[in-house]
């Protein structure tokens, strides 16, 4: 927990959310939705919304409303119940990009992060490194993602519900209150329908209105949230982020110093990397379920294929997939500038031992090869090239 007081550092919070998330996950899994009013919950009887396209809203559709009154209100809609097990697949890809590379990160729900940067000023821009982040979310997933970066979690959170859909806002610290102030009380995270009437009863209709309110009639209309709202008001709110993230992915990746297109020499690449995680897995005791490969060209132009396989901590099957996916992914007209394998679904189960792959011996020749590398370091033994396995 941060307390303001005691840090003399500026605070930098940022905070991610997917656009219309489970609408986004729907149109890559069928591209024939894009454009169209798509909205879904539940049935029509007694369902309510969970998220609707922007094409819905304009129909007056909204999340948590009943079906019956979408329907009515959008009847040549898209209605459906979604697809439960990709929005945590998707999710989860999300939170594993970020873990890769946040600091300090806080999952707030399914499809919404905060991340706090404090003190990273001192090595990157803020604002750049959350765009960069927000950039290689949409390039590997094709999720859209809005961000807004502030002073704590509250500004952050409203610049982003304004940055919406798909953008971005920073805040700059010391403007947090005159950012608020013309907006409706309503945009204050917390603050519901009945709370924005009574405050619309009292003559308030803005935040700047609220913070000019005098405290003891706000306590009197709101009780003890009343001197809290008002701190609002006035911009001020907790930074802390709250991290109880267990990584479910291991990655690497190499950005070259010289755009490469020697095909060997990649795969080499893609080699060490393989014996890289296969050793991080087994000295783990986890296998991989998912296998990733990301590939940039010069031009900043970022590709990622993901192929899931039977759990495996063995290098020469990480090494076989990626070098499989690579090949799907390479432009061979073009260099590339950076290559990464990243192995997700991660499982601590056993790898099922196969009579006629004859695994058994495998992992003997493996705990072997660990072995020598715990004793004599990691870079004692490896293969002699890509062309081996």
């Amino acid at each position: 927990m941060r307390f303001k007081s005691m840090s003399l550092q500026p605070i930098h919070i940022a905070h991610y959310d997917l656009d219309a998330f489970f609408v986004s996950v729907e149109r890559i899994l069928d591209p024939s939705l894009v454009g169209k009013p798509l909205i879904i919950g539940g049935s029509k009887e007694r369902g309510v919304v969970s998220t609707c396209s922007y094409e819905a809203r304009k129909y007056g559709v909204r999340s948590a409303m009943p079906m019956s009154k979408a329907h009515a209100l959008c009847p040549d809609g898209i209605f459906l119940k979604g697809s439960r097990g990709q929005y945590s697949k998707y999710s989860n890809w999300v939170t594993e990009i970020i873990a890769a590379k946040a600091p300090l990160f806080e999952k707030a729900s399914i499809d919404e992060f905060y991340i706090d940067l404090t003190g990273m000023d001192r090595f990157f821009d803020p604002l750049q490194w959350t765009i960069d982040l927000r950039n290689e979310i949409m390039e590997t997933t094709r999720l859209p993602i809005s961000f807004g970066l502030a002073s704590n979690r509250m500004i952050a959170k409203i610049a982003t519900n304004i940055a919406k859909p798909n953008g971005y806002i920073q805040v700059v610290h010391g403007k947090e209150k005159e950012f608020i102030a013309p907006l409706e009380v309503g945009s204050i995270p917390g603050v519901g329908e009945q709370m924005v009437k009574r405050m619309h009863e009292l003559g308030i209709l803005t935040i700047g209105a609220l913070a000019n309110y005098p405290v003891h009639l706000l306590e009197l209309n709101f009780g003890a949230y009343g001197r809290l709202l008002s701190r609002k008001a006035m911009g001020e709110s907790g930074s802390e982020i709250h991290s109880s993230y267990d990584a479910k992915s291991v990655s690497t990746e190499q950005t070259f110093s010289e755009h490469v297109s020697d095909i060997p020499w990649l795969e080499s690449t893609l080699l060490t990397m393989s014996e890289k995680l296969g050793y991080e897995l087994r000295r783990d005791e986890t296998s991989t379920k998912c296998i990733a490969v990301k590939l940039r060209y010069p031009d900043f132009e970022t590709h990622t294929r993901q192929i899931s396989l039977p759990p495996t901590s063995f290098d020469d099957e990480i090494f076989r997939t990626a070098k499989l996916l690579f090949h799907q992914l390479y432009d061979p007209r073009q260099a590339v500038r950076l290559l990464g394998i990243r192995c997700s679904e991660l499982t601590s189960a056993e790898v099922q031992m196969s009579m006629f792959e004859n695994k058994v011996q495998k992992l003997h020749l493996y705990n072997a090869i660990d072995d020598v590398k715990i004793r004599y370091g990691k870079d004692a033994l490896g293969k002699a090239g890509s062309d081996k396995f």
